[in-house]
C-alpha cells in the first residue's frame, strides 16, 4: 500500500467556515465527512483536521492551485488511480473546494 497526503484547498479558511456556519450546517458538514470516511474505510490512515490560517515563513509554493490549504487527510491505496476513486464524491469537492493528492515516497534504508 502506498500512502498519500491529501490537501484540501478552499477560498474560505477553515476558521471562517466554522465561525460563520450555523449549528445545523456544522452538523450536516460533519455527517457528510463521516459518511465519506465510512465509505473510504481502510483507505483512511488519518482523517486529518482543519488547519488554522497559514503563516508564511518565506517563499511558498501553492502547487497547482492558488487556493490556500485548509485541511488535510492521509490515505492509503494501491495506486494514485485507486486513491482518486476513494476521493470521488468527497464532501470538500461538493462545497466548491479543490483537492491535491501527493504520494509519499519511501525513504531508502528505512
Amino acid at each position: 500500500m502506498t500512502k498519500f497526503m491529501v490537501l484540501y484547498r478552499s477560498a474560505v479558511s477553515a476558521r471562517e467556515q466554522m465561525a460563520s456556519g450555523t449549528p445545523e450546517q456544522a452538523q450536516a458538514g460533519m455527517e457528510a465527512w463521516m459518511a465519506w470516511a465510512a465509505k473510504a474505510g481502510d483507505a483512511v490512515v488519518d482523517l486529518g483536521t482543519p488547519l488554522a490560517d497559514a503563516a508564511r515563513l518565506g517563499p511558498a509554493s501553492t502547487g497547482g492551485d492558488s487556493l490556500p490549504v485548509t485541511g488535510f487527510s492521509i490515505l492509503q491505496a494501491e495506486s494514485a488511480d485507486a486513491v482518486t476513486s476513494v476521493l470521488e464524491g468527497h464532501p470538500h469537492l461538493q462545497w466548491g473546494g479543490s483537492i491535491d493528492v501527493l504520494e509519499f515516497l519511501p525513504i531508502p534504508g528505512m
